[in-house]
């Protein structure tokens, strides 16, 4: 039962090291694409846990790195962007499940032990449309280094009417 847990946020790291280590894993840490890859070549992990962003590469890099290595191994990406592109990505490289940060260990067990053919549970409280929306466009602001007029222009939007939503608290 050996895990691969790949995320450069390191406290979070180590709070879901010692939660799945409670949980019958043998895990061992990575803080990005470079340190994983040196961890997978020694020895491939049966499960992974990646997040997505991390500082040094895009985690769906670690995804493919690993199914290279052991085609069998039972990977999930945790992300706090998600968007269907990109999980439509990581299922095609080989992830078996897209969680959204922070995930439950529980949940995350459950993932990692679900079987090919079971479907997962639809979340108890999803976010809404609205959410959604709003995390978008918080990401593309950031990705725009918080220029409201380059965010506007990339999300097909009126100036002031991002101004507007910027202004706004987070739906729930």
């Amino acid at each position: 039962m050996s895990l691969l847990i790949v995320d450069d946020d390191k406290p979070f790291q180590q709070r879901l090291a010692r939660a799945m280590e409670k949980r019958g894993f043998l895990t061992e840490t990575a803080d990005g694409v470079q340190d994983a890859a040196i961890k997978i070549s020694r020895a491939a992990p049966a499960y992974a846990i990646v997040d997505m962003r991390l500082e040094d590469g895009n985690g769906l890099d670690v995804i493919e790195k690993i199914r290279q290595k052991r085609p069998d191994a039972r990977a999930i990406v945790l992300t706090g962007y998600g968007n269907i592109a990109t999980a439509v990505t990581a299922v095609k490289l080989g992830a078996i499940d897209y969680l959204a940060k922070p995930a439950d260990p529980d949940d995350i067990v459950a993932a990692l032990a679900r079987k090919p053919e079971d479907k997962a549970q639809p979340p108890e409280n999803p976010m809404s449309a609205d959410r959604v929306r709003w995390e978008h466009i918080q990401r593309v602001y950031e990705l725009c280094d918080r220029n409201v007029s380059e965010t506007a222009r990339r999300l097909n939007m009126h100036r002031r009417t991002l101004q507007r939503i910027l202004a706004k608290r987070a739906p729930r």
